[in-house]
């Protein structure tokens, strides 16, 4: 399955999830946080925009042609981490946030990661066990802005097609997420 984009059926709203690749998507993403993260949080900006926001993949939410939710997972060696999943107060809704978490969890496991990593406060670790299976990490919590952080974990099912060394040169080529169709300098004659 390609995962460059799901849309759930959810009648006439058109929801599209997108790994962020052009300047006005990350743009789109950057005005989310703000929004959610200085607002609901009172996180100070330089906290809620930082400098892994140049390290990692970003993700947008789209309903119709309006951005509306937005996080980002960074990589390291043998797990990912989902971080600063945000969406805006009147897009607040279960199946909005299914739809973020089915596709982040598939883009993680396309590129062949097992794990997955959040770091939530108690009031929404709960929310990411009972809906998204994830589960409690034996590990001290961690004290940040005054606010208890605590760590859990989802397994992943690797499809057989993930992306690996393995992989064609022209796969490796591609634009993160849309390893599965050829990119447009792929089919270009030889001058």
């Amino acid at each position: 399955m390609a995962d460059e984009k799901i849309v759930p059926d959810i009648g006439h709203n058109a929801l599209r999830i997108e790994v962020v690749t052009t300047p006005q998507q990350f743009l789109h993403v950057m005005g989310i946080r703000a929004i959610c993260y200085t607002e609901d949080t009172h996180f100070p900006m330089d906290h809620a925009i930082d400098g892994n926001d140049y390290q990692c993949t970003h993700v947008i939410c789209y309903l119709g042609d309006e951005p509306i939710g937005a996080g980002r997972i960074r990589w390291f060696k043998d797990f990912a981490k989902s971080e600063r999943t945000a969406f805006r107060p009147r897009f607040r809704e279960m199946r909005y946030l299914k739809a973020y978490c089915d596709f982040v969890f598939n883009h993680a496991a396309k590129k062949g990661y097992s794990r997955l990593m959040v770091h939530a406060s108690p009031k929404y670790a709960r929310l990411w066990r009972m809906k998204f299976g994830m589960k409690l990490v034996d590990k001290p919590s961690a004290n940040y802005f005054g606010e208890e952080y605590v760590e859990l974990v989802k397994h992943l099912d690797v499809p057989k097609d993930a992306i690996t060394s393995d992989c064609s040169i022209e796969t490796l080529f591609r634009t993160e997420g849309t390893w599965d169709r050829a990119a447009r300098y792929e089919t270009m004659p030889r001058p």
